[in-house]
């Protein structure tokens, strides 16, 4: 009886799932807005100077970083339906996910970029005070802990 629990129990990663489906969704759709607004505001505006293209790009990229977060999502939910639910599911190869150490090596490779460009954003908003270089450093030592995380199971996963 005990086993039957455990087996079915599994299903509860369902909530899971849909709810990080949902985000992914949620977060794309808010992106897909932004886009829009951000085109109709640069008709609108018709500023065309060097503070309305560091405005624009500041936009676009804080865009990409709504974009890589619904990614982030939406592998979250792949990889739990796979590991947890049904691993039939047909994904492109890179985004099978065999083990939860797959899962979390797709997720930290997203996360090393969403850093990147959370960074990028704030070096376009930057305005020569010195606060960027902790900012900075706080981001390459945690990139550099993920690289390290990452290579490190890549490694036991060779036999080094």
């Amino acid at each position: 009886m005990f086993h039957r629990i455990l087996t079915g129990s599994r299903q509860l990663v369902l909530i899971s799932v849909i709810c990080s489906f949902l985000a992914s969704l949620t977060v794309s759709i808010y992106g897909a807005l932004q886009t829009v607004v951000t085109i109709l505001h640069l008709f609108s505006e018709g500023e065309v100077s060097s503070k309305g293209a560091k405005t624009l790009v500041l936009s676009c990229i804080e865009i990409i970083d709504l974009f890589l977060l619904a990614t982030v999502f939406y592998i979250t939910a792949l990889g739990l339906y796979e590991l947890f639910i049904d691993d039939r599911i047909k994904v492109p190869e890179w985004l099978e996910i065999h083990d939860i150490d797959d899962l979390k090596g797709k997720l930290t490779s997203v996360v090393v970029v969403l850093l990147s460009v959370v960074f990028l954003g704030q070096a376009i908003r930057w305005e020569g005070n010195p606060n960027i270089l902790p900012f900075g450093v706080s981001i390459a030592l945690v990139i550099a802990a993920l690289t390290y995380f990452l290579s490190g199971k890549k490694n036991r996963k060779s036999g080094l």
